[in-house]
């Protein structure tokens, strides 16, 4: 009895969060995160504020949850590619713009947790995530260069290139942004295989 109590709960509370996310989401998008309030967020959810910190202490820890599980969601949907790949071009290409169209698509919620009043939280979890992926997918041991400093290198540049792009309203569309990311990110590789 106690694990049919458990998996009830468990959904439960997966419902709620997963409920609270998308009124974040869908508020984030008609205002400024920071004018969000918990009642707001509750209303539209259509919970209680008590239930509401039940999982929560504000809006911002919502928010980091709903911006850290979207971009887990991403990485886990876009494969990275591999340097061995026979259109490494296209199949990274295609990863960037998806990883900029998942931006685009929550610019509010990103840009107030990427910009200068944002959340270290989440940064550090983007990057931690990238270098995860993009390390997996390096040159071998014959490298002089450390497989986690490139990848922490790529991470970092494409958190830049993102935090910009986001702070000046995304005024280039997803494929455009990925097609002037990829040549910068070939060099790094083209360099690192190049030494090998």
């Amino acid at each position: 009895m106690a694990t049919i109590k458990t998996q009830s709960s468990d959904r439960r509370v997966r419902r709620t969060r997963a409920a609270l996310a998308r009124a974040l989401i869908q508020l984030v998008a008609e205002q400024e995160l920071a004018r969000i309030s918990v009642s707001d967020v509750a209303e539209l959810a259509e919970v209680s504020r008590s239930s509401f910190y039940d999982h929560y202490r504000d809006v911002h820890e919502l928010a980091e949850d709903a911006c850290t599980a979207m971009i887990d969601d991403l990485l886990e949907a876009v494969p990275t590619p591999s340097l061995d790949s026979d259109d490494l071009a296209q199949d990274t290409t295609e990863s960037l713009t998806a990883f900029f169209a998942s931006l685009a698509e929550h610019a509010g919620l990103f840009r107030a947790l990427l910009g200068a009043q944002g959340s270290a939280r989440v940064i550090d979890h983007i990057r931690a995530r990238i270098t995860e992926a993009t390390s997996d997918h390096l040159l071998d041991d014959l490298s002089p260069v450390p497989h986690d400093v490139t990848a922490a290198f790529t991470a970092g540049a494409l958190i830049g290139v993102a935090v910009d792009w986001l702070q000046r309203g995304c005024p280039r569309p997803p494929a455009e942004m990925a097609a002037a990311t990829w040549p910068l990110l070939n060099a790094i590789y083209r360099l690192e295989s190049g030494r090998g």
